[in-house]
């Protein structure tokens, strides 16, 4: 696989819309209260697939090892603050420096 001369590009844009669906998936999937919330529990498997739908797109053009990370990197930042501002869970300082070291990483295996 090539690398792109530009950090952002539209296979870039596949795997932050994958992680944005997966993060939305994992916030109704805690709304749905162990799938007691029936619709919230079904539209996160939907957000899941569809999520995974773009992030098979995007290893087209993208090595998967980098596609992967990104995803889960953009996902656990991601479901980490909507957690902390959507259902009030606690994150430490530590929390808030891993992230920053994620975004770090992130940065780095991009432009790698």
């Amino acid at each position: 696989m090539t690398a792109s001369l530009s950090f952002f590009n539209f296979t870039t844009f596949l795997v932050i819309l994958a992680a944005f669906l997966d993060i939305c998936a994992n916030l109704l999937l805690a709304a749905s209260g162990g799938f007691h919330r029936k619709f919230a529990g079904i539209g996160a498997l939907v957000l899941v697939g569809a999520a995974f739908y773009c992030l098979s797109l995007a290893v087209q053009k993208m090595d998967l090892a980098v596609a992967y990370a990104l995803w889960g990197s953009f996902g656990i930042l991601g479901t980490s603050l909507g957690g902390w501002l959507f259902f009030r869970q606690r994150l430490s300082l530590a929390a808030f420096l891993g992230m920053a070291v994620l975004i770090c990483g992130m940065l780095l295996l991009k432009l790698g």
